[in-house]
């Protein structure tokens, strides 16, 4: 039977009927989630309803205005960092610098958008903004074509068709997957032109089984010559280029594969004088920097989880059985008045109930932890038949989420992973987990409903899904793509020679620009090079390191504790620099990439150090100490 939800999760549909390759893969799907028990999510539901119930009133909902034409491109392109795009005058830099670094498909995107931003400017009899081909130059074959067919009825999954047998195409367009095998996830290339390249083989519809984990395919990621980057290892400054490039990455992805991106205008609910739950994350955060600075996570999801992990991993049921409404509200309560006091007695509340409170903390936050924004985008995720590219979708959507959002959303999936480890205990899996969470995350007073009649269980099933996902394969979702590294390197290139340009001695830098170029294109056919790394927190003088083709970034930092231990170099202090009895194998050490066309990289081990130098060859290596680790001094 339908079960009517308090508030409802907003799904975004293809945008017109599905071929019927994906419609088999889907009904495929369908058939493994039925094989699921649902009853935990329809249960937790169930107490979310009774919850709103008894409150009411704190559930009233702002008017969510409907976007007039051109509104939706307008407010992408403004995200998208194009905003100058939408004038007739200003200066166009910052956008030509940012449109020289997209690749072919990301640059469609753009123009699709803009296009349309230009046509419904026209019909509404507004001043004209320029014409595409302005900024992209004249529109050729392909363009015309792609135009065409982005405004044809008919969808892109329609040229995909099953096929006995299968083309040859790149390493990366693997499309058959297998449970429990490894697959590889390749991240160098961008996703809109593996997508692309998909478009021209054939498309084999995937089976896949969901009754465990251990059922899901297992990907690995090839680590290039570069090594692999983690969100946090790129500085600040770098990563907020990141979240620009994501969406715009995003965007071509979902125009390759039929499926139109639209993002909800955030609701204001009423203002709460509460100091913790219901309290936007920025707002909380703020005030537990003033306690402890640098906290990147609220204090109170850290103390809910840290006594979760403490006293309730092996509880049976632990957040599928739910704990008192009246207790629940009543310790919400105490928490308010005596959390920050430290009076708070956590070691006399039941597990069941802090896992209600848990939950509460989440679904209270006045906009959705995954954005009013793109709550939608992440429930359409499941309408992507091939699991490569729906995790492909996940990971933009992460990189996008404010930093606030993507730290706590990081928190709570670490924790649920850790309750799934302990499935033999507290009998719950990975998928009671995700069925359990999903409502949590999906569900939110502040959105407006649009669940289209007899899809509750289609939609309900694929929330859990896609929270499903999130938790198994957090680690690959946490990673930066090499190829958006790239484009931020790039960006941060055009931005130095721009700067340049307005120096009164242009020649001169021009001069010196071409003969760094030719220096730097000399040296790349150079075996091996001297480098200097620094460490002046450690020591007072540099290292010098000889790179070959072998030299890797793990080979350094055992060099430098060798010379530590060995060499008696002037150390400034050497408290708790090398772990493990003193063993070159374990070390809380680490080696930046700062400055050139990075702002600061934390490296990987694996990176072959003499191939980031031809990369960045004007950028300093510094051995720092990991921040994860007591500091030394």
């Amino acid at each position: 039977s339908t079960r009517h939800c308090p508030w409802k999760m907003n799904q975004l549909p293809p945008k017109s009927p599905v071929a019927s390759p994906v419609s088999e893969s889907m009904n495929s799907r369908g058939e493994a989630l039925d094989n699921l028990s649902m009853d935990s999510f329809w249960l937790e539901v169930e107490n979310i309803k009774q919850s709103a119930e008894a409150e009411q009133e704190e559930c009233s909902l702002a008017d969510v205005k409907t976007q007039e034409e051109g509104e939706a491109e307008a407010e992408w392109l403004q995200d998208a960092g194009l905003s100058e795009l939408l004038g007739d005058s200003g200066s166009d830099k910052d956008n030509l610098v940012l449109l020289s670094t997209l690749t072919r498909t990301q640059a469609a995107a753009v123009q699709r958008r803009l296009d349309t931003y230009s046509r419904s400017r026209r019909r509404r009899n507004k001043h004209p903004v320029r014409d595409v081909r302005d900024i992209f130059g004249v529109a050729g074959s392909e363009d015309t074509a792609a135009e065409k067919e982005e405004s044809s009825p008919e969808p892109l999954w329609h040229n995909l068709r099953t096929s006995n047998t299968q083309r040859k195409t790149q390493d990366y367009s693997c499309t058959v997957r297998n449970p429990g095998k490894e697959e590889v996830f390749n991240m160098d290339v961008a996703y809109s032109e593996q997508a692309a390249v998909l478009l021209k083989g054939s498309f084999l519809s995937e089976s896949r089984k969901l009754k465990d984990g251990s059922a899901l395919t297992r990907f690995k990621i090839p680590k290039g010559r570069l090594g692999v980057t983690r969100i946090g290892d790129l500085s600040a400054q770098d990563m907020k280029k990141i979240p620009t490039l994501a969406l715009i990455e995003l965007t071509a992805l979902c125009d390759i594969l039929g499926f139109e991106l639209k993002r909800n205008k955030a609701a204001k609910l009423k203002t709460t004088e509460k100091r913790l739950f219901g309290v936007p994350l920025n707002t909380l955060l703020e005030n537990d920097q003033k306690l402890l600075p640098n906290t990147k996570v609220p204090l109170l999801l850290q103390a809910l989880l840290s006594c979760l992990e403490k006293r309730g991993l092996e509880t049976e049921g632990i957040l599928r059985v739910s704990g008192s409404q009246t207790r629940i509200k009543s310790l919400e309560q105490k928490l308010e008045r005596d959390f920050y006091s430290g009076l708070f007695r956590w070691d006399e509340v039941h597990q069941n109930d802090v896992s209600g409170l848990l939950k509460r903390f989440i679904r209270e936050l006045p906009a959705p932890l995954l954005t009013a924004e793109y709550l939608p985008a992440f429930a359409a995720v499941q309408n992507i038949p091939d699991l490569k590219q729906r995790l492909q979708a996940l990971n933009l959507l992460i990189l996008i989420l404010p930093e606030s959002n993507r730290n706590t959303l990081k928190a709570l999936l670490e924790f649920l992973s850790k309750v799934v480890a302990r499935e033999n205990n507290n009998k719950m899996n990975l998928w009671n987990v995700s069925t359990v969470m999903a409502p949590n995350l999906f569900m939110h007073k502040g959105l407006p409903n649009k669940i289209p009649e007899g899809k509750e269980k289609q939609l309900a099933e694929g929330a859990a899904d896609v929270v499903r996902m999130m938790i198994h394969y957090q680690d690959l979702l946490w990673t930066v793509s090499s190829f958006l590294v790239a484009q931020v390197r790039k960006l941060n290139e055009s931005n130095n020679k721009r700067y340049q340009f307005c120096d009164k001695r242009i020649k001169n830098l021009l001069r010196k620009i071409h003969a760094d170029k030719d220096k730097v294109e000399k040296n790349q056919g150079e075996p091996s090079k001297i480098v200097k790394v620094h460490a002046s927190l450690l020591l007072k003088d540099s290292l010098e390191v000889h790179l070959n083709n072998a030299t890797r970034v793990a080979d350094v930092l055992r060099q430098f504790q060798k010379n530590l231990c060995q060499n008696g170099w002037n150390i400034v202090n050497t408290v708790n620099l090398l772990k493990c009895n003193n063993s070159t194998g374990c070390t809380n050490l680490l080696l930046y990439e700062v400055g050139g066309n990075i702002g600061e990289h934390c490296l990987d081990p694996d990176t072959y150090l003499l191939d980031l130098y031809y990369i960045n060859p004007h950028a300093e290596w510094i051995i720092k100490q990991n921040p994860s680790y007591p500091r030394m001094f």
